[in-house]
C-alpha cells in the first residue's frame, strides 16, 4: 500500500475460518428488531494466525499482554534472510554476528527468515519435509545480550522443533520480557530491511498471546 511517501507492507496471515487448522469460529447473530444489528461472538485460540506472544506464555508470574507497555508493540523492525545457514541449521550467535553485522540497535524488533519456508503447524511440520532453520537457547541469549525487544519469523524459522530447544529459547527471551511475533507472512514484500513495525495486541487481562494486524512502514523519518 502507498500512503503518501510511505510504503505499507502487511506481514498478517489473513484467516478463513473454513480452512484454519487451529482454533477459529464465528458465530453470527441478529441483536435487533426491524433494524439489523449483527454482533459475532468470535471463538478463537490465542496463538491463532500472526500472533504475538508475551511472557505469560512460558510463566505465570510473567507479565501478561495487557501488562505490557503499548510502545513494547511497536518500533524499529530490522529483518533478516539467513541464506548461509544450512538446512535445519540452529542460529548461533556467530550466525547472528555476521548476518547483522553491527546493525543491532537496542529495542529493536528482530525478523528472522530463510529460504526453506513451510507453513507452520500443518502436516509438514518436523517431517523430512521440514527444513526450516532452528532456535535455542544460544540463540534466545543473543537476543538478551543485544537488547532485542520483540524476536519475529517468517515461514523459514521453526521455534518448536525440540523440546529442549523449546523450553529454554523462549524461558530466557520471555525473562526479560522479549515478545515473539509468529506466523509473519509477505516478508519478501518488503523493500527494505528496516523499517517501522507495528503489532499491537488487544489488552485483555490474563491473556498470554493475541492474534495481531502486523505491518511495517517504509520511509517513516527515524526509522
Amino acid at each position: 500500500y502507498k500512503l503518501g511517501n510511505l510504503r505499507v507492507v502487511d506481514l498478517t496471515k489473513a484467516l478463513d475460518p473454513a480452512t484454519e487448522s487451529r482454533r477459529c469460529h464465528l458465530y453470527r447473530f441478529n441483536t435487533g428488531g426491524p433494524i439489523p444489528d449483527f454482533h459475532t461472538i468470535m471463538d478463537l485460540t490465542s496463538h491463532l494466525g500472526t500472533h504475538c506472544e508475551c511472557p505469560y506464555h512460558h510463566d505465570d508470574h510473567w507479565p501478561d499482554v495487557a501488562s505490557l507497555p503499548l510502545t513494547r508493540f511497536m518500533g524499529r523492525g530490522l529483518y533478516v534472510n539467513l541464506k548461509e545457514v544450512p538446512p535445519n541449521g540452529y542460529i548461533t550467535r556467530e550466525v547472528l554476528d555476521k548476518a547483522l553485522q553491527g546493525r543491532i540497535q537496542p529495542d529493536d524488533i528482530l525478523i528472522l527468515d530463510s529460504s526453506y519456508r513451510i507453513p507452520p503447524f500443518t502436516p509438514l511440520t518436523n517431517t523430512p519435509e521440514d527444513r526450516r532453520l532452528l532456535v535455542n537457547g544460544e540463540t534466545a541469549q543473543w537476543m538478551v545480550d543485544h537488547g532485542v525487544k520483540c524476536v519475529g519469523f517468517g515461514d523459514g524459522v521453526s521455534i518448536e522443533n525440540r523440546n529442549e530447544d523449546v523450553k529454554p529459547f523462549h524461558d530466557i527471551c520471555m525473562a526479560e520480557n522479549i515478545t515473539f511475533l509468529e506466523v509473519l507472512k509477505n516478508l519478501e514484500e518488503l523493500s527494505q530491511d528496516h523499517f517501522f513495525i507495528s503489532y499491537a495486541p488487544l489488552p485483555i487481562r490474563g491473556l498470554d498471546s493475541c492474534p495481531v494486524r502486523v505491518y511495517a512502514i517504509e520511509g517513516l523519518p527515524g526509522f
